[in-house]
């Protein structure tokens, strides 16, 4: 894939988060690409290990990237990251801290990243990328907040519906273990909800 059809798909998503009321939206947007660095993640390589301070935020052009924990020796999915969306370690790469959870590529991933000294240059001196960043973890917070009430009151098998109704493209390009992970449910359940949920 060319650099210039990547930067086109990271505009694109950039401006699905802004509000186009701008004149000079189109040349702030442009130095938001252009402070964004391509970079390939080969399938099992990693953005961050757990316990490593995570040195970028990045948008994913293709792959996916799975957010994973160990708990009591088992790997435990906290979120899959998939494609035309952007994700980190965020309190590690914002604060320079260990990160709690590693990252890593479960298939072979393009991805465009920027560094934290330019990711703080563009909040402070770039008022579109302020925009994008405030909308964009608004938009973060109220899909987490949805998931984890989901966890609670929701059925396993409820859960794989609404999944397969919100996020079809997980079920078709994610592996079935690290689903059932990200959901809570056993392997062996998720493989007999799949039979059971047409």
């Amino acid at each position: 894939m060319k650099a210039s059809e990547i930067n086109t798909n990271l505009n694109t998503y950039i401006n699905s988060f802004i509000i186009h009321n701008q004149n000079d939206n189109e040349e702030l947007v442009k130095q938001i690409v252009d402070n964004f660095q391509s970079i390939v993640l080969k399938k099992n390589e990693f953005l961050v290990h757990e316990n490593e301070i995570c040195p970028l935020f990045c948008y994913i052009e293709s792959g996916i990237l799975q957010h994973a924990i160990v708990v009591d020796g088992e790997e435990k999915t906290t979120y899959l990251a998939l494609r035309n969306s952007v994700t980190s370690s965020l309190n590690s790469f914002l604060n320079k801290i260990s990160s709690r959870k590693s990252i890593k590529a479960i298939s072979d991933c393009s991805l465009k990243v920027i560094d934290l000294e330019n990711f703080q240059k563009l909040m402070k001196n770039n008022e579109v990328f302020k925009q994008f960043y405030h909308n964009l973890i608004e938009k973060q917070i109220m899909l987490i907040d949805d998931y984890r009430i989901d966890l609670l009151t929701l059925t396993p098998e409820e859960r794989y519906k609404k999944l397969l109704q919100t996020e079809p493209k997980l079920l078709q390009e994610v592996p079935l273990h690290y689903l059932a992970s990200f959901l809570g449910i056993s392997t062996r359940n998720m493989s007999r909800i799949r039979k059971n949920v047409k």
